[in-house]
């Protein structure tokens, strides 16, 4: 079946091609007997626009890439979910792709998006946060915007001040009297890592108590190597009575780690999170948690890429959206005494 063209609907309605292109495209001025007209004439026929001929036009695919870790991840998912809402919102649709986890193909992708001449490009992939080359291709002539660091300066970021959660949530725990606060970090590479550790050594500066490095330990951001981290930091300090995860899938393997050793939460010991996944609200007990906007990081992200594309925004920006703690039933409501290498008392 031959799909209705443009020329179509404007036989069907009686106007010219230029009006009924004008009308489709919400621009000009008509009156409203004739713009009903043609929008009756464009559902009779079931027109659906051509997005190349549009193109052809304007020297626009309206089509935004985005170039993303793990889409897998929770956080990562309702980041690409906000950007593609809003973009549908602008009328654009979204090209998704993953990169490995090495990142060692992030190249290869962003070169088959310029290729495809989308308008912009959105990165949340941090693999490629210290390669000075994709840096160099980021700040070609078509425009982008990363939620990650990018080396060198002239591409735009949105995402948050991960100094902050750090604090935030190491500054509970000092707050309810927990003097050893255990942190399990992200993974060594990830300049988040260092910022959320960085937030967590100022809570201990401002409360004038020393910093431990016996204290951190790597969970290198999943369950399972949370649980092994826990373990670890359980044997070599017994006298951690809090733990502070760097996100929330690994204090899921925080939990786990200390129901193994038989230490009551919050009872015994305090956890706190961050990001404020969906499962956070549901653990067992429910998780204290730094609530990161990823959705409106996306969201934000989007609509700063699509402000550059229409010239609305000149200059490379640096946006970072508020964090915020959300206090639920895993820390208590003092501090929890410290217990023997074995847990008990």
């Amino acid at each position: 079946m031959t799909r209705a063209s443009l020329r179509d609907v404007a036989s069907k309605a009686g106007v010219s091609f230029q009006t009924a292109g004008k009308v489709l495209n919400g621009k000009g001025s008509v009156s409203e007997a004739t713009r009903r007209r043609i929008l009756e004439a464009a559902k009779t026929l079931d027109y659906v626009p051509n997005a190349v001929a549009r193109g052809l036009v304007t020297r626009k695919t309206f089509t935004i890439g985005i170039v993303a870790g793990d889409i897998g991840d929770a956080q990562l998912a309702r980041f690409v979910v906000g950007a593609e809402r809003e973009a549908r919102h602008r009328g654009h649709g979204v090209l998704i792709g993953n990169v490995n986890r090495e990142g060692t193909d992030a190249e290869r992708y962003l070169a088959m998006l310029l290729e495809r001449r989308v308008d912009g490009i959105l990165t949340a992939a941090p693999q490629m946060e210290h390669d000075e080359h994709l840096g160099d291709l980021l700040r070609g002539p078509t425009p982008a915007v990363s939620i990650h660091r990018v080396p060198g300066r002239g591409v735009s970021l949105v995402g948050s001040d991960h100094r902050q959660t750090g604090l935030l949530a190491t500054e509970h725990l000092l707050g309810l009297g927990h003097r050893r606060v255990a942190t399990v970090a992200g993974s060594d590479d990830r300049q988040v890592t260092a910022h959320r550790l960085e937030g967590y050594k100022r809570a201990f500066a401002g409360a004038a108590i020393p910093f431990d490095p016996a204290l951190v330990e790597s969970g290198n951001w999943d369950a399972d190597g949370a649980y092994e981290a826990t373990l670890r930091l359980l044997d070599r300090a017994p006298d951690a009575t809090a733990f502070f995860a760097q996100n929330d899938v690994m204090a899921l393997g925080v939990l786990s780690a200390l129901r193994e050793r038989g230490l009551a939460v919050p009872e015994e010991r305090a956890v706190v999170g961050c990001d404020d996944i969906p499962l956070a609200a549901h653990a067992a007990p429910p998780l204290t948690t730094v609530h990161v906007p990823f959705f409106e990081t996306g969201k934000t992200a989007m609509r700063l890429l699509l402000d550059t594309i229409a010239g609305e925004v000149r200059e490379p920006k640096r946006v970072l959206l508020p964090v915020r703690l959300v206090v639920r039933e895993s820390c208590g409501g003092s501090r929890v005494q410290a217990g023997t290498p074995s847990g008990k008392e």
